[in-house]
């Protein structure tokens, strides 16, 4: 079916009106509730959905294709890919005793008051190597889900250090898309992207360390005591994680290597007689289904923000944001503004520097900003709202493997249990505020 209007025309506010129905609609009646699982997330996206879909230019035929061609968008359905197969993964893992084998290991070797803090760490270099958020989180949080019970740590809060270390890695990587896409539209090496990038994001990294080691020491109970003993069977369990960690790190595409690590863990507790062939397939089956809420929702809201888009939206934010410059410092700021805001309507971190990196480019020419220094807000500021919406790709996967894991909880306890991405916020906002020679 063919379109007979252009849909990105001039700006326009009301075309933001979708958001914040379900802003009200969702947290809204959660908070009257005093229980945000009340309100299905999906319901949530539905009732937005209708609103984007009532108003704007056009028949109502043509909107709902703009609104389709959201929900079908590349990355959307890459995502859902990845959705899905991190599911089957969370699931024939756990059927087979890795999880139980990788708690047993990793107890073996770090301290259980530092197990926390030790989650942040692994996920931060994880995901500094391989360049993607995503694919750390959904390789790096079975693991760490593991540790919940054994160690008496919140699901969430450990989950919530997986997410944490994996938008360092994604913010700073130099084969992360968000990097490149910054780095491209200011005109910069990525050298010089990641020194300036690093003095902002060390501080809030090393103090969101020291904060995980105090919370799991204050955490730690007589569990931290026992003794664990590692055997064969151990070692084979885990095999699956390493050979996932190892193909992460070549830089094997994210989907291969779940659907790899899938395999090997089936094999594994085939071998051991975990379960049988019927067994698998049914894991594997659940695993999936147990993602399904996650990718109504990520198939919704992509349709919506496109709508959001296509009715001038992101285009009334970026006028109205822009006029907010009046030097090199209130442009880095106005450029932290514009990126955020973007970034909520798209829930996609690349998505918004490549929309809002223009208009940052055109402001540190007019304004004398340092590129590199531009390049860095644009990529940390979109990694700070990623981080922390829970209607974004990484939260919904945490939350996903979490519930295939079957040690469920909402997105909205995984995002107040949160600590890196507040921390980046801080920093990157601090940093605009100091003195420094140009």
């Amino acid at each position: 079916m063919e379109m007979s209007q252009d849909f990105s025309g001039k700006a326009s506010a009301l075309a933001l009106i979708p958001f914040l129905v379900f802003a009200v609609f969702y947290v809204g009646l959660s908070l009257a509730a005093g229980d945000f699982y009340k309100v299905p997330m999906t319901i949530a996206f539905l009732v937005a959905s209708a609103t984007a879909l009532s108003f704007g230019r056009g028949k109502l035929a043509e909107r709902i294709e703009i609104y389709a061609s959201g929900m079908g968008e590349s990355n959307i359905m890459i995502m859902c890919l990845i959705f899905i197969l991190a599911g089957a993964f969370a699931s024939v893992a756990k059927g087979s005793g890795a999880v139980d084998a990788a708690v047993a290991v990793a107890r073996s070797l770090i301290p259980a008051r530092l197990m926390l803090a030790g989650v942040f760490l692994v996920s931060c270099l994880v995901s500094l190597a391989i360049g993607t958020s995503c694919g750390t989180i959904a390789a790096v949080t079975p693991i760490a889900l593991g540790f919940a019970l054994p160690l008496g740590l919140s699901p969430a809060l450990l989950a919530g250090a997986v997410v944490g270390g994996a938008m360092f890695g994604d913010n700073l990587s130099m084969i992360s898309d968000t990097t490149i896409a910054a780095t491209r539209t200011q005109g910069i090496a990525m050298r010089e992207k990641f020194i300036a990038n690093s003095a902002i994001v060390a501080p809030a990294a090393l103090v969101c360390l020291f904060a995980y080691a105090l919370v799991g020491y204050s955490n730690g109970t007589a569990v931290s005591a026992v003794a664990v003993s590692v055997t064969w069977r151990h070692l084979l369990l885990i095999m699956p994680y390493a050979l996932i960690l190892v193909l992460a790190l070549i830089g094997l595409n994210v989907m291969l290597l779940l659907f790899a690590g899938t395999i090997l863990a089936s094999v594994i507790g085939a071998v051991l007689g975990k379960f049988d062939m019927w067994s698998v397939l049914d894991l594997i089956g659940k695993g999936a289904l147990g993602m399904s809420e996650t990718l109504i929702v990520a198939i919704l809201a992509g349709g919506m923000f496109r709508t959001i888009k296509a009715n001038g939206g992101i285009s009334w934010l970026t006028e109205k944001i822009s006029r907010l410059v009046r030097g090199p410092r209130t442009c880095e700021l106005g450029v932290f503004l514009l990126v955020s805001a973007v970034n909520l309507f798209t829930a996609n971190n690349t998505v918004a520097i490549v929309i809002a990196g223009p208009v940052a480019k055109e402001c540190s020419d007019k304004f004398g900003a340092s590129p590199a220094r531009i390049a860095s807000v644009l990529d940390t500021a979109s990694c700070v709202v990623q981080g922390i919406i829970p209607y974004g790709a990484q939260i919904l996967i945490a939350a996903g493997v979490a519930k295939a894991a079957q040690v469920p909880f909402g997105s909205l306890e995984l995002v107040k249990s949160l600590y890196y991405p507040p921390l980046l916020a801080l920093a990157v906002l601090w940093a605009m505020l100091i003195p420094r020679k140009r």
